[in-house]
C-alpha cells in the first residue's frame, strides 16, 4: 500500500487535484498498485484554519507518506499577511524540511498543441527539454535577509549562498537525467558578475568529468532566456540555481502553449517526492470549473514514475492525455484568440482522460 498525501491548497488547486486523484484511482489497479490517500491543508486555507501556512502535523504526515501531490498556494486574500505567514512560505518550508533539493520541470509540446504556442509552430514543434532547478538554497533561503530602516531609509536584503555539496548533488541529478535523454546538459549561470556562479561553473565542470558520456555547455542566464524563445529545441537538460530556475522554467512552460500543461516533481535523497503543476492558484477562475487539470494529471504521472517506479502506469496516463488532445478536446486556456472551438471544463476534461484510459486498456 502506497500512502499519498494530497495538499489541494488554494484557488484552483482543489479542482485540479481532484481530477488528478480520479486518474490515479483509475490507473492504479490496472498496474497492480494500491494507493491510500489522505488530505490536508497548506497555504492560505491553512492560514485561515490554523493560523500558519503549514502546520507541523501536516509536515509529519508528509514525512510518513510515499509521495505528496500538491495543487497550488496563494492568492490576493492573503497579500496583507506578514512575509513569514504568506501562503508561499508553506510551500518553501515543506520543500526545505523534506530535503527536496531537485525540482524537475519537463517542458514538451504535445503534437496536437503545436499551434497553441505564442511562437511559430515550426519553432516549437519537437520541443522536449527538462529544467533541473536547485530548490532549497540560493536567494530564497540565504541569510542574512530582511528589511530594516538604515539612516532613515528603508532597506531590504537577500543573500545568495551555495556550497559545493549543494551544487554537486543537483548537477549529478541533471547529468543522470541527461543519460536517459539526449545526453546534453546546459548549465545556466551569471559568472561574469556573481561569485556564486563562478563556484557553480567550477563544481559543475568537476561533476561533468564523472559523466564523460554527457556533453556539457555553460550559458549565461540572459542569453539562455533569449535562446529559449529563439531556438528552444537546442536544449535537452538545463541545470541552474533556484532563482534562475524559477524564471526560466516558467518561460519554458509558456512557450509550449499553456502553464496549464506543465507538471513538476521535487525530489530529494530520501525517496519522498512532491508533485505539483507549474501553474499558480489562478484565483480569478477558482470555483468556476474552467481550470485546466492536465498539468495536475501529468504531475500524477510523474508521481507514478519517480516515487512508485510505475513507468508503464505513467506512460498510460500520458498516452491518455495525448489521445484526448489529438481528439481535439480543449480547455479554455488551450484555445487560440479568435479560434472558434468548444471548450471543456475542469471536470469534463478529467472525464475525457478517464475515458481515454479505459480505451487504452
Amino acid at each position: 500500500m502506497h500512502r499519498i498525501l494530497l495538499l489541494p491548497g488554494d484557488g484552483i488547486g482543489p479542482e485540479v487535484t481532484r481530477e488528478a486523484r480520479r486518474v490515479l484511482d483509475a490507473v492504479a489497479p490496472r498496474f497492480g498498485l494500491e494507493l491510500a490517500f489522505d488530505e490536508e491543508l497548506i497555504g492560505g486555507v491553512s492560514i485561515d484554519a490554523r493560523g500558519t501556512p503549514l502546520a507541523d502535523p501536516v509536515l509529519e504526515k508528509a514525512r510518513a507518506s510515499r509521495a505528496v501531490l500538491l495543487g497550488a498556494v496563494g492568492g490576493p486574500t492573503w497579500d496583507a499577511e506578514p512575509v513569514d505567514r504568506r501562503p508561499e512560505k508553506g510551500l518553501l518550508r515543506i520543500r526545505k524540511e523534506l530535503g527536496l533539493y531537485a525540482n524537475l520541470r519537463p517542458a514538451s509540446v504535445f503534437p496536437a498543441l503545436a499551434d497553441a504556442s505564442p511562437l511559430r509552430p515550426e519553432i516549437v514543434k519537437g520541443i522536449d527539454l527538462l529544467v533541473v532547478r536547485e530548490l532549497t538554497g540560493g536567494l530564497y533561503f540565504g541569510e542574512p535577509r530582511g528589511r530594516a530602516l538604515v539612516d532613515g531609509r528603508r532597506e531590504a536584503r537577500n543573500t545568495m549562498v551555495y556550497d559545493e555539496v549543494e551544487i554537486a548533488r543537483i548537477a549529478r541529478t541533471a547529468f543522470e537525467a541527461a543519460r536517459l535523454r539526449r545526453r546534453h546538459v546546459t548549465h545556466v549561470h551569471k559568472q561574469n558578475v556573481l561569485e556564486v556562479s563562478q563556484l557553480w561553473v567550477q563544481v559543475v565542470d568537476e561533476v561533468a568529468r564523472e559523466h564523460p558520456d554527457v556533453e556539457l555547455a555553460h550559458q549565461l542566464v540572459d542569453s539562455c532566456a533569449m535562446l529559449l524563445v529563439k531556438e528552444p529545441r537546442r536544449f535537452d537538460v538545463i541545470v541552474t540555481e533556484n532563482l534562475f530556475g524559477d524564471i526560466l522554467s516558467d518561460e519554458a512552460a509558456m512557450i509550449t502553449g499553456s502553464l496549464g500543461m506543465l507538471p513538476s516533481a521535487s525530489l530529494g535523497a530520501g525517496g519522498l517526492g512532491l508533485y505539483e503543476p507549474v501553474h499558480g492558484s489562478a484565483p480569478d477562475i477558482a470555483g468556476r470549473d474552467i481550470a485546466n487539470p492536465l498539468a495536475a494529471i501529468l504531475s500524477g504521472a510523474m508521481l507514478l514514475e519517480h516515487s512508485l517506479g510505475a513507468t508503464d502506469a505513467a506512460r498510460a496516463v500520458r498516452d491518455a492525455v495525448s489521445s484526448v488532445l489529438e481528439a481535439g478536446h480543449r480547455t479554455a486556456d488551450l484555445v487560440l484568440p479568435g479560434e472558434s472551438r468548444p471548450t471543456l471544463g475542469c471536470r469534463a476534461m478529467g472525464d475525457r482522460v478517464l475515458a481515454a484510459l479505459g480505451g487504452l486498456a
